[in-house]
């Protein structure tokens, strides 16, 4: 789901979402992307970039949620050197990088609040200053944000400032999770096992009719990502052409409670986004736990506390 790859399926939600899309794409306006965890986002991003009159120029990303609050900053605006311990060179931040072109920040409702106002200030004056520096930079960045969270919930609770979401919502783009898409699964199961079985140099010619049932009857709570991770998985496992699929493990996944609102949903969504920006390490200078900062024996038991696996990303 990274790159400029398609967008896949044709269900009326998914045509919704990508109608609004090529309406804006040509304004210059920024886009809001809501939707669940898994659904394709940074896709939609890449294509609103694409349809602009921009994509001969930087597509630049970030993902707010995988930076340290302490060097969000300087990711995004740059630093000089000297500014802070460990600030031996000059940085240029990522809106210098996406100069003329477009800046898409994941998972805007983790930039911390203290963060909140020079972001809005770049957004309004399009101008800033590096972090440690005086001189005033001009910028003409097309911004595209994105987020799992509810924003209004959190301009309620102070967690957001309410100048800056009026800002970001100029045009809100929902991206339908996979349940509302249900005539897609097939076509994205297919897409799947074609990119994977040349991946690995396998050909998967039929999937079995109780598989392909299986896996449009599950809930799939992570969304296309988790059917792409399944898919992959079934393709390594098919010895032959019939795909191979470990549809016994879709069952109790369906049916086991997984909580859902207040302080544990929102651990668990911590804890996948965290996981997903490590690329599923867990122990390690690089892994979840450090990032976390827990032990990475108290990060597993929290896992299995909370029902998270790789598949269920």
């Amino acid at each position: 789901m990274t790159g400029s790859a398609p967008i896949v399926g044709e269900s009326p939600a998914l045509k919704t979402a990508l109608n609004l899309v090529s309406v804006v794409a040509p304004t210059d306006s920024s886009v809001l992307i809501l939707g669940e965890t898994g659904t394709g986002k940074e896709l939609v991003a890449r294509e609103v970039h694409d349809l602009s009159g921009r994509r001969d120029r930087p597509f630049v990303k970030l993902n707010c949620a995988a930076i340290p609050h302490g060097l969000l900053e300087s990711e995004l605006f740059g630093h000089e050197r000297g500014a802070f311990t460990g600030a031996i060179a000059q940085k240029i931040g990522r809106f210098e990088t996406a100069n003329t072109g477009t800046l898409f920040l994941d998972e805007v409702g983790d930039i911390p609040l203290e963060l909140q106002a020079k972001l809005l200030r770049v957004l309004q004056e399009r101008e800033f200053e590096r972090l440690g520096g005086n001189r005033t930079h001009k910028v003409d960045v097309r911004l595209v944000a994105a987020t799992h969270r509810d924003l209004p919930a959190m301009v309620k609770a102070l967690t957001f400032r309410e100048d800056l979401y009026y800002r970001l919502k100029v045009f809100p783009v929902v991206v339908p999770p996979l349940r509302e898409r249900l005539g897609d699964i097939p076509t994205l199961v297919r897409h799947f096992c074609a990119l994977y079985a040349r991946r690995m140099n396998k050909r998967i010619e039929h999937i079995p009719a109780e598989t392909m049932a299986a896996l449009v009857r599950y809930r799939w709570p992570g969304n296309v990502r988790e059917l792409q991770h399944f898919i992959e998985r079934a393709v390594i496992l098919s010895p032959g052409s019939a795909l191979c699929a470990p549809i016994a493990e879709l069952a109790p996944l369906a049916d086991n409670h997984i909580p859902t609102g207040g302080l544990a949903q929102m651990e668990r969504d911590h804890i996948l986004r965290t996981l997903d920006a490590c690329n599923w390490i867990v122990g390690g200078r690089s892994g979840a736990a450090e990032r976390l900062g827990m032990k990475r024996t108290s990060l597993l038991y929290r896992m299995q506390k909370l029902r998270i696996s790789r598949v269920a990303l």
